[in-house]
């Protein structure tokens, strides 16, 4: 099993972009490449995703037990070429002073050689003291190769060269040079979605050709090739539920595409059907047995969110007789009465009594801790805590005193700092995200309480 891990001396070095480059020049070699991201992330993997033309899976130590992370590695790296896992921050960065969640931990988790991103901008000399160290700080890290970013020009380039080789053992397999056309467009949320972009393809083609054309693929290949054999037991198979299916419609355009791939894949092995909606251009809401809008950018499309008065009344009075619906972040935003950016504000679908407010700077962020409370339709288990993340720049404003939460807020900000999860008739939610874990087995209890109310009724 080839793999790889990508990670970088520090945040910002450029790793997501030679990891999307890498990806796809693989891929155009005709190798099946299997993407990994490492921590919470739906944009990343997005772009990941794409490069590898299948779906990209995150690995995470906080929402996942290191059982999980290595047999949900194995079951999606089994048929592949090559899985390349993309860190997050810096190889040594993390949560723990142990570094029990950090990059450096994973690639020990998974036995993964680990390449080194460098943005070699204003050094020379100094960087091979920075790779002596990285290697020095824990021996069990495998530093098989490093990957220079941002060279200044082919004398940058050779100095760095020959500095490495004369006092380090690690081989450069890389050098990119510094260029514009590299450059993946960012904003408040950090890399803009590759469902949004439509000249996506072109840039992950011309990040591709730059990277064939300035990494040795070749030894990438060969390194990959030294991992050893990964001990794990492959996941047990999902037995699909034989069960009459449940029709689940989930928000899929430009406002909401924030999902976990493997998630979706929970619904369905609960036994859901996926019915994909365009909030933005159909009418109304399909026949369906439950919602599910996910995060986005509905602040980004909120005109053509508003103008779609046909849709958000669907949606209005599809919850206000009950239809089970479950809202992440962006889809909580969508839910309110209004979203104001800026100078800018519009009516949204009204159904929970707040309003939407943008900010300049995040609201909450990170990783959280959660715990049900009674009013929660469907918890994973009573009173139980969980962990979840949240990355949104959005606060509710006007928030009538007696709204019902379905979370105590125990790490991290929520709605108000200490809840929530609003609840109104079948109606969950909420700023936090979850992912279906075993720790989170939501997926599974989101269906069963659709069929819970489909046998009431």
């Amino acid at each position: 099993m080839q793999r790889i891990l990508i990670s970088a001396a520090h945040k910002s070095s450029g790793k997501t972009t030679l990891s999307i480059g890498l990806c796809a020049a693989l891929t155009q070699r005709g190798l099946s490449v299997q993407s990994f991201k490492k921590g919470p992330d739906y944009i990343d993997p997005m772009w990941l995703g794409r490069a590898c033309k299948s779906s990209c899976y995150n690995l995470d130590f906080y929402t996942m037990s290191r059982e999980e992370i290595s047999q949900k590695f194995y079951h999606y790296s089994q048929h592949a070429d090559i899985s390349l896992i993309e860190g997050n921050k810096g190889l040594y960065d993390g949560l723990d002073l142990d570094g029990s969640n950090s990059n450096a931990a994973l690639a020990t988790l998974l036995e993964t050689p680990v390449v080194l991103v460098i943005d070699v901008q204003g050094m020379t000399r100094g960087i091979a003291p920075l790779i002596l160290g990285y290697q020095a700080f824990d021996q069990n890290i495998n530093i098989a190769g490093v990957i220079l970013n941002q060279v200044r020009g082919q004398r940058h380039e050779s100095k760095l060269r020959s500095v490495i080789e004369h006092y380090t053992d690690v081989p450069v397999i890389g050098a990119v040079a510094h260029n514009p056309e590299m450059a993946i467009t960012e904003r408040h949320l950090g890399l803009i979605p590759s469902n949004e972009q439509q000249q996506a393809e072109q840039q992950i083609t011309r990040i591709a050709q730059l990277i064939n054309e300035q990494v040795d693929l070749d030894n990438l290949l060969t390194i990959s090739t030294n991992a050893t054999t990964l001990k794990t037991q492959p996941v047990e198979e999902q037995i699909i539920s034989s069960a009459t299916k449940i029709r689940i419609g989930i928000a899929r355009d430009e406002a909401f595409g924030f999902y976990y791939p493997d998630d979706l894949e929970a619904l369905q092995n609960a036994g859901a059907d996926l019915i994909n909606i365009n909030m933005l251009t159909d009418s109304e809401l399909p026949e369906i047995d439950g919602l599910f809008i996910g995060g986005g950018f509905p602040e980004i499309c909120m005109k053509q969110l508003s103008a779609n008065l046909s849709m958000r009344k669907s949606v209005f009075d599809a919850i206000e007789n009950g239809l089970p619906t479950y809202a992440e972040c962006g889809g909580l935003m969508y839910l309110s009465r209004s979203i104001k950016w800026q100078q800018d504000e519009y009516p949204m679908v009204g159904i929970i009594p707040a309003d939407t407010l943008m900010h300049n700077r995040p609201q909450g962020r990170g990783y959280t801790r959660m715990q049900s409370t009674e009013n929660n339709p469907w918890p994973l288990d009573e009173n139980s805590e969980f962990p979840a993340h949240e990355f949104h720049y959005s606060g509710l404003a006007g928030l009538p005193d007696n709204t019902k939460f379905a979370y105590k807020v125990l790490r991290g900000t929520g709605i108000d700092g200490q809840h929530d999860g609003i609840v109104y008739n079948n109606l969950l939610a909420c700023y936090v995200h979850l992912r279906n874990t075993g720790q989170t087995p939501w997926a599974e209890k989101f269906i069963a309480f659709i069929r819970s109310r489909e046998s009431q009724n």
